[in-house]
């Protein structure tokens, strides 16, 4: 999965804070103490379209929304690094040893096939 960049990183925020799709200039006018140019953010969306992150309509102007959650996505990356791991086994015994007492709650209930407390789809789509 590509990395996210540091403004990259802030508009995906904002997108799945967002409500709906959102503009170009949406965003520009929620980013105005950065002081981002309109091209700017057409670039930074433009690229995180490529990157598979964000999809757009065919309005005008153009409305992008992210292509997933921020759970799908945080839940990709933590496959992408396990994977990447030589003793899987090691990886999760390191992780699961690391979380707190809620959190490993929480892991209990959704091993045991509840959910665990987790809210909201899978697929930004859902919305």
């Amino acid at each position: 999965m590509a990395s996210l960049g540091e403004l990259e990183r802030t508009l995906m925020d904002r997108l799945w804070a967002a409500a709906g799709p959102v503009s170009a200039p949406e965003l520009q006018q929620e980013l105005a103490d950065r002081g981002l140019a309109l091209t700017t953010v057409h670039t930074v969306l433009g690229r995180l379209e490529q990157k598979g992150f964000v999809v757009h309509d065919d309005r005008r102007p153009r409305r992008f929304a992210p292509r997933a959650t921020r759970e799908a996505h945080a839940a990709e990356l933590m496959h992408e690094v396990l994977g990447q791991a030589g003793d899987r086994q090691a990886a999760l015994a390191r992780f699961v040893g690391s979380v707190d007492a809620e959190d490993a709650a929480m892991l209990r209930a959704l091993l045991a096939g509840g959910d665990g407390g987790a809210t909201g789809a899978d697929d930004a789509t859902a919305r």
